[in-house]
């Protein structure tokens, strides 16, 4: 009876903190696409997190990680490059991962950021991205090619490099890689980055 007990209030816990994801479908040029939304309580707005997959695709880890933003008071819609395949080895990973146009992969980002804000419940001018290894270079490229996106997280994915790219986005970007952090703000002074750490939730 006391493991049961137990059990019922573990449960309990982790339905409360996980945000509930929904299934979504938007246009992406001539396709239909889907993804999971996942949504804070109450009307908002609130900033909002396009969630960009590994190479492994949209799994339940990646839904997770786009429970727990939600959780923090982000609007976060994982999205689906691989149209619903999902892998479960390095090699069919690498096979799907081969087989995504790259540019039907940012028409599908465009979307996304167009679907978010479209929302009732969104801050228009604070959606940004977030994405890791495959993800992570898709989030940088989501921020070059995409004028209003606020801010991009890289969690080891490709950096640009040419330093013309980097002029086309004003947006603050963060890198990961192993297990070190980088922070590349629009301007280099404290102010700014004060404003990065807070271009979410406490911006106004």
């Amino acid at each position: 009876m006391k493991t049961l007990v137990a059990f019922l209030l573990v449960s309990l816990a982790v339905s409360a903190w996980a945000a509930d994801g929904k299934s979504v479908s938007y246009k992406s040029g001539d396709e239909t696409v889907q993804g999971m939304l996942y949504a804070p309580a109450g009307k908002g707005p609130f900033p909002a997190l396009i969630v960009i997959h590994e190479w492994w695709g949209l799994n339940d880890w990646v839904k997770e990680q786009a429970a727990k933003l939600a959780d923090e008071g982000y609007v976060a819609l994982a999205v689906d490059l691989y149209r619903g395949k999902v892998a479960d080895t390095p090699e069919l990973a690498h096979e799907i991962m081969r087989g995504v146009p790259q540019d039907r992969a940012l028409r599908d980002l465009k979307a996304a950021y167009d679907f978010l804000a479209a929302q009732p419940n969104v801050k228009k001018d604070r959606i940004g991205s977030i994405g890791w290894c495959m993800g992570g270079g898709y989030s940088l490229d989501t921020a070059l090619a995409e004028p209003g996106l606020a801010a991009a997280v890289i969690n080891y994915g490709h950096l640009a490099t040419d330093s013309g790219e980097m002029k086309k986005t004003r947006r603050r970007s963060s890198g990961t890689s192993a297990g070190r952090t980088a922070a590349f703000p629009p301007r280099t002074s404290r102010s700014s980055s004060r404003r990065w750490k807070s271009w979410g939730r406490k911006s106004t």
